[in-house]
């Protein structure tokens, strides 16, 4: 083996490592020029093979780079000043670097990028930094020095050296590697058998404990799921089992007595039940029953109880709820870390289809996840002022699509979450589901046009924003807004550049919003309002909280400075689309 290593090195080609001598590390002039050949030193006669294969029978790093360093001397006049290895990025110096040596050349080690460069070694003379390229690329340096002027066959045993030692710290590192993968493959699959085996581990005496451990085992090597250990729980200890989620909602029954419907929770009370739980450790009876947490590595994802109104539960039943509380931990940490990367790769679609993506792509990607990207699609945009736009609010979101029939891709952005559904929207089904999962009304939904295939939806996204806002600035800004409901508001959108209306508001407005500027006042707002109430004087006046005498005088104020009159029918229409190009595309006031 080592000798095969070592045909392999003189076969290389010339590389860029440099020479003491003129000429370049490895080369031969005598060899290739006369046919002749110099006589070479006792290593290269009797050591170097086995030095060869002391340096590939090593997997230490250090100890190769050091046997290197002790050899160095061997193969001519040189010295083996310093050595570093390639840790992390960084060169780190051999432990074997002399005191006042490898000081003085480390800044200039590390600052090299692979290549073979001269330096200076205080009181040795003709130092050279020789890099160890291997396949795994650069391992390191060695660093030497000459007394004297070393002959041609002894800067050739030199480069082999540098190369048998850059391939053998290439060997080294890669099984190094090798080994940590194989160790962390273990350490998972170690680490998942242990929490199994605790099922089967603890007070195998007893019968009972037995058949628990028996039973709970078959079921988690099954992975018959949430369903399946409440069923081999309710057989093991005659009561029926339940499964709830974090917030307090049904997920599985076995058993008699289910309550339909099932009691909606109250959220502060199930939060003080699951802290004084979790407090007491271990199973705890709340009324009538007996819960127990399921919170693997503490975090708490759910809790399994035993529906016990007489008070039958001896210890051997807390036994198997406990052990089942185990075995549904870890299903529940699964289901998690599924459901975590669904929800990533979800994103990153959703992320690609609103910036532009390949349409083969996308809809590969979409069927994995099981939605039809072939159908017409609708992008919709959701703002709930008391909801941050976090990954909770996204999967709350989420939830209320599929309650209300609507098939969506979920992702969000700093301040709204965003859907790309399968066919129309239902006109206020969302807004109101979720006005019901929050609480709260205060949301506004934007809805796209229709969109016919994946290239079209970045588009569409503008669109659905341009509603949102729309929506967010009218008198009822909470609710739902189809872009295709917008009418005029279709051309006034935020986010394009319409020189030519901001050209018409400054026309019909300009004089007004001076005013404002100047004095403080509102007239353009006021203007604004009025048309919005269609003219009205006294819904105006409420909507402004002012007294209809105070905008009587507003309105005649406005005939004065802008010399419009508010009965011809052309100025009224034209004031009244340029407030509301005043009011959509320049913000309003601001």
């Amino acid at each position: 083996m080592a000798g095969c290593r070592g045909r392999g090195v003189h076969r290389r080609s010339p590389d860029r490592e440099g020479s003491l001598p003129p000429g370049r590390l490895g080369q031969h002039p005598t060899i290739s020029r006369r046919g002749s050949r110099p006589p070479l030193s006792t290593l290269a006669s009797h050591k170097l093979p086995a030095v060869s294969r002391a340096l590939f029978d090593t997997r230490d790093e250090s100890e190769i780079l050091r046997l290197a360093m002790d050899h160095v001397s061997a193969v001519g006049p040189y010295r083996a000043e310093a050595g570093y290895l390639r840790v992390d990025g960084h060169m780190v110096p051999s432990p074997q670097v002399g005191p006042g040596h490898g000081s003085a050349v480390d800044r200039t080690v590390r600052e090299l990028t692979g290549r073979d460069v001269p330096v200076t070694v205080p009181g040795r003379s003709r130092g050279r930094a020789l890099a160890l390229n291997g396949p795994g690329g650069l391992h390191g340096y060695l660093v030497v020095t000459s007394r004297s002027r070393p002959t041609e066959a002894q800067h050739f045993l030199l480069a082999t050296l540098v190369r048998l030692t850059a391939a053998a710290l290439s060997v080294a590192v890669a099984y190094r590697r090798q080994w940590e993968d194989a160790l962390e493959l273990h350490r998972l699959r170690r680490e998942r058998a242990t929490l199994q085996r605790r099922l089967i581990s603890l007070a195998v005496e007893l019968g009972y404990q037995r058949a628990v451990h028996e039973v709970l085992a078959e079921v988690a090597a099954s992975g018959g799921g949430e369903e399946a250990i409440t069923g081999a729980l309710h057989k093991l200890t005659g009561f029926p089992a339940l499964v709830e989620d974090r917030f307090g909602r049904l997920r599985s029954w076995t058993g008699p007595g289910r309550p339909a419907p099932y009691p909606e929770p109250d959220p502060a009370r199930h939060e003080e039940m699951l802290q004084g739980v979790a407090r007491r450790g271990g199973p705890v009876r709340i009324k009538d029953r007996l819960i127990s947490l399921v919170r693997p590595r503490g975090e708490v994802l759910g809790v399994l109880a035993l529906v016990d109104p007489g008070d039958d539960a001896d210890e051997y039943t807390v036994f198997a709820l406990e052990h089942a509380a185990t075995s549904l931990a870890l299903e529940l940490s699964h289901l998690r870390h599924l459901a975590e990367v669904e929800l990533r790769l979800r994103r990153e679609l959703v992320d690609d289809l609103l910036a532009g993506t390949d349409e083969a792509s996308a809809y590969a990607r979409s069927e994995a996840f099981g939605h039809d990207l072939h159908r017409i699609q609708y992008v919709v945009v959701v703002q709930w002022r008391s909801q941050a736009a976090d990954d909770a609010f996204a999967r709350t979101v989420g939830r209320a699509a599929s309650a209300v029939g609507m098939p969506s891709l979920v992702a969000r952005r700093s301040d709204h979450v965003v859907l790309v559904a399968e066919g129309r929207p239902h006109d206020h089904a969302l807004y109101e589901t979720l006005a019901l999962e929050t609480g709260t009304p205060d949301g506004t939904i934007g809805v796209s046009a229709r969109c016919d295939t994946p290239d079209g939806i970045p588009g569409r996204y503008q669109e659905a924003l341009r509603a949102l806002e729309v929506r967010r600035r009218s008198r009822s800004r909470y609710g739902t807004t189809f872009f295709d409901d917008l009418g005029l508001y279709r051309i006034l959108g935020p986010g394009n550049e319409y020189q030519e209306l901001e050209a018409f508001v400054r026309e019909w407005l300009g004089q007004l919003v001076d005013y404002d500027g100047q004095h403080r006042t509102a007239l353009v707002e006021t203007l604004s309002r009025y048309f919005d109430c269609g003219g009205n004087y006294a819904e105006t006046a409420e909507s402004l909280a002012i007294h209809r005498s105070t905008l009587r005088y507003r309105l005649q104020r406005i005939r004065e400075i802008s010399g419009h009159d508010l009965t011809n029918v052309e100025d009224r229409l034209n004031l009244q689309v340029a407030t509301r190009v005043w009011k959509i595309m320049l913000g309003g006031p601001g």
